[in-house]
């Protein structure tokens, strides 16, 4: 896919990502220790206030972007004329090109999901869930999806150096696109659909890795951004299940090291040949 046509006008407001407070380890000695931040962000387009989201800060503009996408508020980047972040008011303005029809009617039914930090989904959480259509052909080699597991491992993150965040990435084979972590997995699902947009990213040859539970909220995000692989090192619910055998996306989960369990779309997973015997 091409870089988009257009692209909003944007702030650089990212905030950092962790702080440095004083603790006391087991021995009663000082140890200055590194928090991950969080912060209130709320979201407004066109003026009107929309929600309030708790966010580390790494990309607000990506997040609110990838936000009104995920929810199916806005259809295009093309849509969007300016972001604007200000953390004096801790706010986030979106102008539109046109104005969203009916916006307070398209918000007023939420759905609240099982996301960390208490994810938010607008209207039917099952609206036009059964248009999607992944791509049938794709394919994910086991080798591939091992180098990638290994590229995550190996990746400099906040978790590692203060825990308390959720982190998912995408990937065009083991190759990490951009990684980005947050205080809820949701919100770093929507600063990476954001930043798809932005960079015209096309998800249909790529895979998401999340190192949260595999929820119906998860599923839904990832197919609606056409990608038919998403991987996790964590467990699934049986919502998630159901909405991933909807949708036909490859659903794989445990998956730390060589270790992984295929739980819908195994079709598309290439295992490598078994050793011949001796």
């Amino acid at each position: 896919m091409q870089p988009p046509r257009h692209r909003p006008r944007l702030t650089q407001a990212a905030r950092p990502a962790t702080f440095v407070v004083d603790a006391h380890d087991e021995t009663g000695a000082h140890k200055p220790t590194p928090i991950a931040g969080e912060h209130p962000l709320t979201l407004y387009v066109d003026k009107r206030e929309v929600l309030t989201m708790m966010t580390l800060g790494a990309a607000p503009e990506a997040l609110a972007i990838g936000f009104l996408r995920n929810q199916r508020l806005v259809k295009s980047i093309e849509e969007i004329e300016s972001v604007h972040v200000d953390w004096d008011v801790n706010a986030v303005a979106v102008k539109t090109r046109s104005g969203l029809a009916d916006l307070e009617a398209r918000t007023s039914k939420r759905t609240a999901t099982t996301g960390c930090g208490q994810g938010t989904v607008f209207g039917d959480l099952m609206e036009d869930i059964e248009s999607i259509r992944l791509p049938a052909g794709a394919r994910l080699e086991e080798e591939t999806l091992f180098g990638l597991l290994n590229s995550v491992r190996l990746h400099e993150s906040i978790y590692k150096e203060a825990g308390a965040v959720h982190g998912c990435a995408l990937a065009k084979g083991s190759e990490i696109l951009v990684f980005v972590e947050d205080v809820g997995r949701h919100n770093a699902v929507d600063a990476i659909a954001g930043w798809m947009w932005l960079e015209g990213v096309d998800g249909a040859d790529k895979v998401f890795y999340t190192t949260g539970r595999l929820t119906s909220e998860m599923v839904i995000k990832a197919a609606q951004m056409g990608i038919p692989f998403l991987v996790s090192r964590s467990g699934l619910t049986k919502m998630g299940h159901e909405i991933a055998r909807t949708v036909g996306i490859t659903l794989i989960g445990r998956a730390v090291n060589r270790r992984y369990l295929v739980f819908t779309g195994a079709e598309r997973l290439v295992r490598a040949p078994a050793p011949a015997k001796a």
